[in-house]
């Protein structure tokens, strides 16, 4: 990641130019009279939020979810 320095003014003319390196990565600061003001950056998706019972009644577990399972089953019979 470069990071770039530019005046406020050139910052006016160039900005697609600036808005190009920041989306590829670059850290864009643009300054008035050498004091820093604000850095270009891309902004992070959010993630999306989980909504409680958005899917309620589309699983279901059987009856005998929590029975043993048959000697079958670990010894390979099945």
């Amino acid at each position: 990641m470069n990071t770039k320095t530019v005046d406020i003014q050139e910052a006016q003319t160039q900005f697609l130019h600036l808005l190009a390196l920041a989306l590829q990565g670059d850290d864009i600061v643009i300054t008035e009279d050498n004091v820093p003001l604000v850095r270009l950056v891309p902004v992070q998706p959010q993630p999306l939020r989980r909504i409680a019972d958005l899917h309620k009644g589309a699983i279901r577990m059987r009856a005998d979810f929590n029975d043993p399972l048959p000697d079958e089953f670990w010894l390979g019979d099945a």
